[in-house]
């Protein structure tokens, strides 16, 4: 679960909240994504559908974004809905910023933590599993 007002991601196991994570969203983390270039993070219910181990940063997981809904909210404006969507770590020439990544939102709209939490996140986050980001 994402709660991008409170800049948390926590993970569940069976309901029980197993860590929390403090996060970077997007340069403008107020509202849902509606088009490629606007620098938010969706929100919605999606799934990991895809893990990249040598991502640029670090490691990723690929959000299911866009859905069905978010498709036809652009196709109605014209627009690109964007994609590539992930929860990663930082990029090697930026790692050594660790923790302090998080003292202002910076990513295109994705959701960013350090590369040891995202080492953690992915040893017990597998493909298909679902993620809810509320706003």
């Amino acid at each position: 679960v994402v709660e991008k007002s409170q800049h948390r991601l926590s993970l569940y196991h069976q309901g029980s909240l197993l860590r929390s994570y403090l996060i970077a969203l997007g340069e403008q983390p107020v509202g849902d994504k509606v088009r490629i270039g606007d620098k938010r993070t969706p929100e919605g219910l999606f799934r990991i559908e895809a893990r990249n181990p040598a991502s640029v940063y670090h490691r990723s997981l690929k959000i299911s974004y866009p859905d069905a809904a978010h498709r036809a909210r652009a196709r109605s404006l014209g627009v690109s809905p964007g994609g590539d969507i992930m929860i990663h770590g930082l990029p090697a020439r930026q790692a050594w910023v660790g923790a302090a990544h998080r003292d202002f939102d910076w990513t295109e709209g994705c959701i960013a933590v350090t590369n040891e939490e995202i080492e953690e996140i992915w040893s017990v986050v597998p493909v298909g599993i679902p993620i809810l980001i509320k706003p």
